[in-house]
């Protein structure tokens, strides 16, 4: 059965995440102590002791996430389960950075850095309070984009998330989002609300974060993965480093096209998914998108030892 490992994105966190991981696996717990040491943080003590505010705050919930999410991927490896196991990695949004780490295409300490500077970077290039995003839910992209266009009367609101086929995600300026939530109720979505985030992601407002990450990419070492990425920013699959550096620049700002990209795992044969790290969410939007798709979530240790006796058979 072909296999996809994919890992969440923000939003997923909670306290605690990854501790049993660390306990019942030595690389799982290297994996916190070297995120640590790159950023000259304990951010192990504050994702398992802190408060959740803090572990939110995108600075720190997008490293911590990526930690916990490849203390999942050591914990799999230790058990004999290697990234070659999978026929594509994919990651939600930041979740890109993790499904690269996992395939060798960026260091665990590269990664907890660039990562840091992204979340300090894209809470900066909006002030608070001057975006929004929200979610509609019960309408398909096509609607959504149009609604978005009705909204904006000059602002930006934009597709920034195509989750599945019922949940599209939009992004921009505060007062075009609150518009399109209205304009969404009265096309038909069973749900539209607005989501508390701290600014307006994948939108172009998070243009000065796309520069300021397009620095930061430039003096890092990226390699081939050690199988495909299915980018974010075009639903299909990369192999290149040069190609990599300049998607992972261009998803900041681009829409997260995660439907399509699952579609695209299914149609090249993929039948198995597994989420690599904290949460189960993307688990769910695999399961709107291709119902027939096998999930698995693999963010504790009896989630390892169950995957491991999946795989006897």
């Amino acid at each position: 059965m072909s296999r996809a490992f994919i890992f969440p994105g923000q939003g997923a966190q909670t306290i605690g995440m990854g501790r049993d991981l660390a306990e019942a696996y030595p690389a799982a717990r290297a994996v916190f102590d070297e995120v640590d040491e790159a950023l000259g943080q304990k951010l192990s003590s504050l994702i398992w002791e802190g408060e959740i505010e803090t572990l939110t705050l995108t600075e720190n919930a997008q490293p911590a996430l990526m930690a916990t999410s490849m203390a999942a991927m050591r914990a799999l490896e230790a058990e004999g389960i290697a990234i070659d196991a999978a026929a594509f990695v994919a990651g939600h949004s930041l979740g890109e950075y993790s499904a690269l780490t996992a395939a060798g295409a960026l260091t665990l300490a590269d990664a907890a850095r660039l990562l840091r500077k992204r979340g300090r970077a894209m809470q900066a290039a909006v002030p608070v309070g001057v975006g929004a995003m929200a979610a509609l839910l019960g309408l398909d992209l096509d609607a959504v984009r149009k609604v978005a266009a009705e909204a904006a009367q000059g602002d930006v609101v934009a597709a920034a998330n195509d989750n599945d086929p019922g949940q599209v995600v939009i992004s921009g300026h505060k007062a075009g989002v609150e518009r399109a939530v209205d304009l969404a109720k009265a096309a038909g979505a069973k749900r539209a609300v607005m989501l508390p985030v701290s600014a307006p992601f994948h939108c172009a407002l998070m243009q000065p974060a796309a520069e300021a990450m397009a620095q930061a990419l430039a003096d890092v070492q990226i390699k081939t993965p050690a199988v495909p990425l299915i980018s974010n920013v075009e639903a299909a699959p990369v192999s290149d480093p040069d190609q990599i550096r300049a998607l992972l620049e261009a998803q900041i700002c681009g829409a997260v096209r995660w439907r399509e990209s699952v579609q695209a795992m299914v149609d090249a044969g993929v039948e198995e998914f597994w989420e690599i790290g904290a949460g189960k969410a993307l688990s769910g939007m695999v399961r709107r998108i291709h119902r027939p798709a096998t999930v698995r979530n693999i963010g504790a240790a009896a989630d390892i030892t169950a995957a491991v006796e999946s795989t006897k058979g």
